[in-house]
């Protein structure tokens, strides 16, 4: 069976999603949501976990906190970042304050972090508040 294998973001259900679909709506066969959706998804550390070394799209993620101000002030940049990497690559937020394991799993030193996962692996990463642009071109050498 052919297509690009995607982790659910909302339950971690494993999809196959034939490539032409991506930007097409394609739904998770189990729960209904979206694979591909237009906005930053919120996940926790097992989602995160499964999709970083099993999805075939490029993963990147938003390590952030509520307090953090940085964080909060780059939160809608990246959420145009996501619209406008709709299909190429998925963006998801992982609040380190509710999540304390992932920050010494992922080794994070400092927030805003940004992540990007390829092929089961860290392909990337860069710290501090940026805006969609910049966010763009760091999804674009993740792969």
């Amino acid at each position: 069976m052919a297509g690009l294998k995607l982790v659910c973001l909302e339950c971690a259900q494993t999809n196959r999603v034939p490539e032409d679909r991506l930007a097409a709506g394609a739904k998770c066969g189990t729960c209904g949501a979206a694979l591909v959706p237009d906005r930053p998804i919120e996940v926790d550390s097992a989602t995160l976990a499964k999709a970083a070394r099993t999805d075939d799209l490029p993963l990147i993620v938003d390590f952030w906190a509520p307090w953090c101000g940085p964080c909060r002030m780059m939160a809608p940049e990246f959420g145009k970042a996501a619209a406008g990497l709709q299909g190429r690559a998925r963006l998801v937020k992982l609040n380190t304050q509710d999540h304390q394991d992932a920050g010494s799993k992922y080794a994070i030193r400092g927030i805003p972090t940004l992540v990007g996962f390829a092929g089961g692996r860290e392909r990337a990463r860069q710290s501090g508040a940026m805006p969609a642009a910049q966010i763009e071109a760091f999804a674009a050498q993740v792969r």
